[in-house]
């Protein structure tokens, strides 16, 4: 299922989402449909647990429900 990212023309917030072909992407800041998509740059062989540490890291700052550890007793790796 592949990952685009986004950038809301309403409220200009730049949004990772997951989109598969039957979904229409909206804001997931402020609900809006108007998004552009922005090019996103591949990611290097071998860079991937310092891409994900990275990005939880950045979702636990911003209070994302989607941000599990091992601490809180929900397992993502």
């Amino acid at each position: 299922m592949p990952l685009y990212e986004y950038k809301c023309k309403k409220c200009s917030r730049t949004v990772e989402l997951l989109v598969l072909s039957t979904t229409v992407p909206q804001c997931s800041n402020c609900g809006s449909k108007a998004l552009e998509q922005l090019m996103s740059a591949p990611t290097a062989p071998g860079k991937g647990a310092a891409i994900m540490a990275r990005g939880r890291a950045r979702a636990e700052k911003e209070g994302h429900l989607c941000n599990f550890k091992r601490s809180n007793g929900r397992i993502v790796d």
